[in-house]
């Protein structure tokens, strides 16, 4: 039985296609014609020996194969970058602090820090993980070269760009039996056309935090009482209360751990919340190449976590 060489060329048609959304949209992006990346599918399929595609409405969605098969495109993808980025970067020699937010400690810190490492072996890192309000601070001393951190619509460096708008989410517990509090059986019982009088117990991080700000302003504004049950400065302490149900936190979908949850907020009665911005920003317009190829990297890493619309990436 043959081996089957799957062509990396084809499958970034492949990727970018499913991406975009469209493989007009992709041959646009790849400089090819859309019958050439049409070509190329019906290759990719030959060689998968199994139909990567099936028909939904007026498009087309990927089959279980063609899932599989995605996985492994990005996977080779990102590996031939790495090689090519360690070829032409072997010498690349330099410093690049980093900041960011708790939220990407654990979800971005360990892949891509791993991932530059090994292409860039003789450029030191170093990483700060901190609030915002600290991250702005250090940029503008110059004391960091990038930080990711979520736009608050405060004045920072005019050396950024955004990667991402995400939604702001009740969060709650993901156990149901964390939810036999009486605050929630209150809110349950009333919610709907009746206001409740039970406050709701909010779970956030402690003063000076601009989402304390927009949280209780979107209640105050739908007429919902509210207190704070629980103040941190650690993200994980605030995950560790909210899955204990003492009450709800807000925050994006991105990095949430296994033991909370996004809560549907029309069942309860809690009034919408605002879309963040995610932003990435460098202390310096023209960054030395190790900050830009850092940046690449958690641009890249950001937008396969998350698995963003086009819609959704800038």
């Amino acid at each position: 039985m043959s081996q089957v060489m799957f062509d990396l060329d084809v499958l970034r048609s492949f990727s970018t296609g499913i991406a975009l959304g469209s493989y007009a949209r992709a041959a646009d992006r790849l400089g090819r014609s859309t019958s050439a990346v049409s070509a190329q599918l019906k290759k990719l399929e030959a060689q998968a020996g199994t139909a990567l595609f099936r028909k939904a409405g007026r498009g087309l969605e990927l089959t279980d194969a063609g899932e599989t098969l995605l996985a492994y495109a990005h996977r080779m993808l990102e590996l031939n970058e790495e090689a090519g980025a360690a070829m032409r970067g072997a010498d690349l020699q330099g410093w690049v602090r980093l900041g960011l937010q708790e939220d990407f400690g654990e979800t971005l810190l360990p892949a891509v820090l791993g991932r530059f490492s090994r292409a860039h072996p003789k450029v030191r890192i170093e990483a700060c993980v901190a609030r915002s309000a600290e991250l702005r601070e250090r940029l503008e001393l110059r004391q960091l070269d990038l930080a990711l951190v979520w736009d608050t619509g405060e004045q920072m460096t005019p050396h950024g760009e955004r990667v991402a708008r995400l939604p702001l989410q009740w969060i709650g517990p993901r156990a149901p039996d964390a939810l036999d509090a009486p605050w929630w059986k209150e809110r349950e019982r009333r919610s709907g056309a009746r206001k409740t009088r039970e406050p709701l117990p909010l779970v956030l991080l402690d003063a000076p935090c601009p989402l304390r700000e927009i949280v209780t302003a979107a209640l105050d504004r739908a007429g919902t009482p509210w207190r704070h049950a629980f103040t941190s400065a650690s993200l994980a302490a605030l995950w560790a209360a909210t899955s204990a149900g003492l009450g709800l936190s807000v925050r994006t979908p991105f990095g949430l751990p296994a033991h909370v949850r996004p809560i549907d907020r029309t069942a309860v009665g809690l009034p919408a919340l605002p879309q963040m911005s995610l932003m990435l920003y460098r202390a310096q317009a023209a960054a030395e190449t190790p900050v830009e190829r850092l940046a690449t990297l958690l641009m890249e890493a950001v937008r396969q976590h998350v698995q963003l619309e086009p819609a959704q990436l800038h």
